[in-house]
């Protein structure tokens, strides 16, 4: 019997793992070449440096507290031990214990407070050690953050920013390796933003503490040590980037490629490899925001490649990539010339083994074999 079409990626990640004789490592970071970075729009050679993306994080943290006296950041080790990644380092020593709070392993708990405290008032910071960790406070976050604006008739603003790693990391196996762009993104309420590069984290980050909506900031662990340039106007304390809006990181015109969080230097690499390979000029979307969704940057392209591929590390079934496609559909199907395309993680739990896990999750060689099917290469 045919597999069902939505599982088929997958089937076809999962065969092409199988028949490679060497294996990457799944936590391997995108090594994104100049000729890649010199597409980005922000990061010039004048007065540019490169920055990781956890000190680009640790500035934006820094510089809203200290303009904002309702800012305050709390969760597991995020004072005296500078945070379990060091994206809140040196924070309690400039601020003190009032400002830059540890809690006790009890996500419902410190989440309750941090909805509490945005409700009176403040503007928390709510950080939690992995997303995963806050499968214990879904009610906190979904059903007083996420309605309560709503339900008061637009009276009561909750300002609160929920942020930490998200997705998979290296070897920590499937309760600690999911992927909640899709599960918040469905949610009326919340704003959900996934940055990849350093200015995304810092101009989202920002973003999110300022706005009066609760927003989700869905970061990734793999990505905190990589070091990316940052212009001189992203170094400014007043940068901040607009939430709902994507960038286009490459631009071209023989396939739009959308793609978010870690994936979105994979997809620089495949499109790298396509021109190379097949002289395909691949225009690669960094969505940035997953909601609101730019609905209008994709099918911008779209009208000019006339294909598109969404690239994601969740899973198949209910995903990003299946509301990409579907919108598509809705407002862009008399631009495609040949059927929009997922490229997305397997339909499995992420196991831990390094070479399954390898598997079950896009890389570059996935990426550019699966365009090259959609090009008919």
């Amino acid at each position: 019997m045919t597999a069902p079409r939505v599982f088929r990626p997958a089937a076809r990640l999962l065969s092409s793992r199988l028949s490679s004789a060497s294996f990457r490592p799944a936590f391997t970071q995108s090594a994104c070449a100049p000729s890649i970075l010199r597409f980005r729009g922000y990061a010039t050679a004048g007065g540019s440096k490169e920055v990781t993306v956890r000190d680009a994080l640790n500035e934006a943290l820094a510089e809203e507290l200290e303009s904002n006296k309702k800012t305050y950041i709390l969760g597991e080790e995020v004072a005296q031990y500078n945070g379990a990644y060091k994206v809140t380092r040196g924070l309690l020593d400039r601020f003190g214990p009032k400002r830059v709070i540890d809690t006790p392993i009890t996500e419902a708990g410190f989440c309750g407070l941090a909805v509490g405290s945005a409700l009176a008032g403040l503007h928390p910071i709510c950080e939690f050690m992995t997303f995963n960790f806050a499968m214990q406070a879904i009610d906190q976050i979904i059903n007083s953050a996420a309605k309560t604006h709503y339900m008061s008739g637009g009276i009561q603003p909750c300002n609160i920013t929920f942020r930490g790693p998200n997705g998979f990391a290296a070897g920590v196996a499937a309760q600690h390796s999911q992927d909640y762009s899709a599960w918040y993104g469905s949610i009326p309420g919340l704003k959900v933003v996934a940055p990849w590069s350093s200015e995304d984290a810092k101009g989202l980050l920002k973003a999110a503490i300022r706005d009066p909506n609760p927003v989700v900031v869905l970061e990734n662990e793999l990505m905190y040590g990589q070091a990316f340039p940052m212009s001189e106007a992203s170094q400014k304390d007043d940068f901040v980037l607009p939430i709902g809006k994507a960038k286009i990181e490459r631009p071209g015109k023989d396939l739009t490629i959308v793609s978010l969080s870690r994936c979105v230097g994979q997809s620089l690499d495949a499109a790298a490899t396509l021109k190379q390979k097949y002289g395909v000029e691949a225009e690669v979307i960094n969505l940035r925001s997953v909601k609101p969704l730019d609905v209008e940057t994709i099918i911008q392209s779209l009208k000019k490649t006339g294909r598109l591929m969404s690239v994601e590390s969740g899973f198949p079934m209910f995903g990003v990539s299946s509301e990409i496609l579907a919108l598509s559909m809705e407002y862009g199907f008399d631009y495609l010339t040949a059927p929009a395309l997922r490229v997305t993680g397997a339909e499995v739990p992420t196991p831990y083994a390094l070479g399954l896990e390898q598997m079950s999750f896009p890389q570059e060689d996935t990426i550019v074999g699966q365009a090259a099917k959609l090009l008919r290469l």
